[in-house]
């Protein structure tokens, strides 16, 4: 994956042919704190959602990479005079989507790979580079939409992946996604509401 800092991704990924990657509550409660973990330091979270076999996560980007310590991530004037390891987003993806697949294994009593070989990641607000398959609807393409609409359409497409799904009627229904945050039905931690109102109407 390319990633160029500040710019806006919508990240995803599914189970490898399509099986569950979530098998019980906790389940989504340890991948959302792996989020936390992995990807948080790297990024500014817009919008999640965490479907039973898939996830999204759309994501304005602050760092490509990062100095880390012996305990995770730090700065670099922390690391002053010692040697510095660095850990890349893609790499930090990477860390995380194996780890909880390990768990997962251990938990399921099973073996081999939970997710898809690649995470996907496509450029929302980058013009040149704009690719948006997230969007197709039963009547076609939505490539006529204006670019600098795809941060909104990608917002809204996250949050009403569950409905869509048939999973729950509204949006606020389901727990594990920050529909609910942004209709102030709960607190969370992982979204950063100031900096998705540059990007989005909400």
């Amino acid at each position: 994956m390319q990633f160029q800092e500040d710019y806006l991704y919508h990240l995803f990924n599914q189970g490898n042919n399509r099986q569950k990657i979530f098998f019980n509550r906790e389940n989504y409660l340890y991948f959302l704190k792996k989020i936390k973990e992995y990807i948080l330091p790297y990024t500014d979270i817009l919008a999640w959602c965490l479907m039973p076999n898939h996830f999204h996560l759309m994501v304005h980007i602050r760092e490509i990479e990062m100095v880390i310590g012996s305990e995770g991530f730090a700065q670099s004037e922390a690391l002053a005079g010692k040697a510095k390891k660095t850990r890349t987003l893609n790499q930090s993806i990477g860390i995380m989507l194996r780890s909880y697949t390990n768990a997962i294994n251990k938990q399921e009593k099973r073996n081999g790979s939970l997710f898809r070989k690649q995470t996907k990641a496509e450029c929302v607000n980058c013009q040149e580079e704009l690719s948006p398959s997230f969007i197709n609807t039963r009547s076609g393409s939505l490539l006529s939409t204006p670019y600098r609409e795809y941060p909104q359409v990608c917002f809204d497409y996250i949050h009403n992946n569950p409905v869509k799904a048939g999973l729950v009627n509204n949006q606020t229904d389901w727990e594990f996604s920050s529909a609910k945050d942004y209709a102030g039905l709960r607190n969370g931690t992982i979204i950063r509401k100031e900096i998705t109102k540059k990007f989005i109407y909400i």
